[in-house]
């Protein structure tokens, strides 16, 4: 744990996976990974999206992979990528034909960090183990990690008819939902005993096993972490858009980050027509810092509004506040250590204002319905200001820079 009091480790008793220069499991930090949704065949378009992704804080970023022209793209979106500076780890998601074109692109095998195959897709009957085992070959060749991701909507049709097949002749049946929980996790651990028998190690192996229910993810993945050592990539799959898909995928990692269970998370939002694809990102950064797992970014603790706040003004504020410390961070990060922990508050009457300002390292008191017009500024809960008339945007926003400067240590520039 951190001088902070921030938890920045996942669970220690699970094999350290390294996807590029980044190390999941085995006591790491629980990393933040996210999807493209752009056609892998415009690499112009999916690189600029990876970009976006890695600059919002994804640590890893996972694209489709689906035709012999998306492989054939795969080399030009790590050139364009290049050109940017950016150095995120790629993860190329297979499914049906990934044998065929990790097969037949091999520049494309070599560049991607990590592969991804679902057990219930990779073939079907006589089929399955030898495009499972043509895949596994290729990453054993090239050294790269494999996360083995079985999805409830794409279950290995051949484990779960076996198992509801033998369910059904149990004296004590088991209800359906558990039998299909069973198969999913049977599904994984299975195939990454197959990928360990075939030569990959098992420290190139994580594991997923993804469901749309909050209830069902909590019991596989309570049930994974009991049976297995290897690093686990959390989500919930097919969360849906909004506030809905923001609700569910919080409620069910959050129980089990809690537990200590999960080494990399995904927040799979269906983004709004238009919206921003970062948005998964952010989310998942919110989830963990929320929790205390982990900081990204200043926080910023903002006044609901009642009778009392008959301005708006404090909702203006904080609006700007949190887009300034976001954009901001992408600089401080650079030349500063700790300003990711930082809070700062925002509120909106003297009820709270004041109180919870001084929490918080930096804070302004707004004045709500019939106070005198001036804003207390708070510094590490002492009053250090206060601001009036026409230009406190402005002003707060300067003493936000004051601070990060003279409060946090300067990183050696190499």
């Amino acid at each position: 744990m951190s001088s902070s009091g921030i938890k920045l480790c996942s669970r220690l008793n699970t094999y350290p996976v390294f996807v590029g220069p980044v190390c999941v499991g085995n006591g790491s930090p629980v990393r933040v990974q996210s999807m493209t949704n752009t056609d892998t065949e415009d690499p112009i378009a999916t690189a600029i999206q990876v970009a976006e992704l890695s600059r919002a804080g994804s640590e890893m970023v996972r694209i489709t992979v689906n035709t012999p022209a998306a492989a054939r793209c795969v080399p030009d979106i790590y050139e364009h990528l290049d050109k940017m500076s950016i150095r995120v780890p790629i993860i190329g998601d297979f499914h049906y034909n990934g044998h065929t074109l990790l097969s037949n692109y091999p520049e494309m095998a070599k560049l991607l960090d990590k592969y991804r195959i679902n057990p219930g897709n990779v073939g079907f009957g006589a089929k399955h183990d030898k495009n499972f085992s043509q895949i596994i070959d290729i990453a054993i060749k090239n050294e790269k990690p494999v996360r083995i991701g079985a999805n409830w909507g794409s279950m290995d049709p051949a484990v779960l008819a076996r198992m509801m097949d033998k369910n059904s002749k149990s004296s004590n049946p088991l209800p359906s939902g558990a039998v299909l929980r069973e198969a999913l996790i049977t599904s994984a651990l299975d195939s990454a005993h197959f990928a360990e028998s075939l030569g990959l190690p098992n420290k190139k192996i994580i594991i997923s096993c993804k469901v749309s229910s909050v209830q069902d993810l909590i019991s596989i993945y309570r049930d994974l972490a009991r049976r297995c050592h290897y690093p686990l990539h959390l989500g919930l799959t097919e969360a849906g858009m909004g506030s809905k898909g923001i609700v569910a995928s919080t409620a069910a990692l959050s129980i089990l980050l809690q537990e200590g269970i999960g080494d990399t998370i995904r927040i799979s939002l269906t983004p709004e027509p238009g919206g921003s694809r970062t948005q998964e990102v952010i989310v998942a950064q919110q989830i963990l810092q929320s929790m205390s797992i982990r900081a990204f970014s200043p926080m910023v603790t903002a006044c609901p509004g009642c009778g009392r706040t008959s301005s708006d003004f404090f909702q203006h504020l904080t609006v700007v506040v949190d887009k300034y410390l976001r954009e901001k961070m992408l600089v401080w990060r650079k030349f500063y250590d700790g300003v990711e922990s930082m809070t700062v508050a925002v509120m909106g009457c003297v009820v709270n204002g004041p109180g919870e300002s001084r929490h918080a390292n930096l804070g302004i008191s707004l004045p709500g319905s019939g106070e005198d017009p001036f804003c207390p500024v708070f510094c590490d809960g002492v009053k250090v200001e206060t601001l009036k008339g026409d230009h406190i945007v402005e002003d707060f926003l300067a003493i936000i820079d004051r601070y990060v400067e003279n409060n946090y240590p300067k990183r050696a520039i190499i």
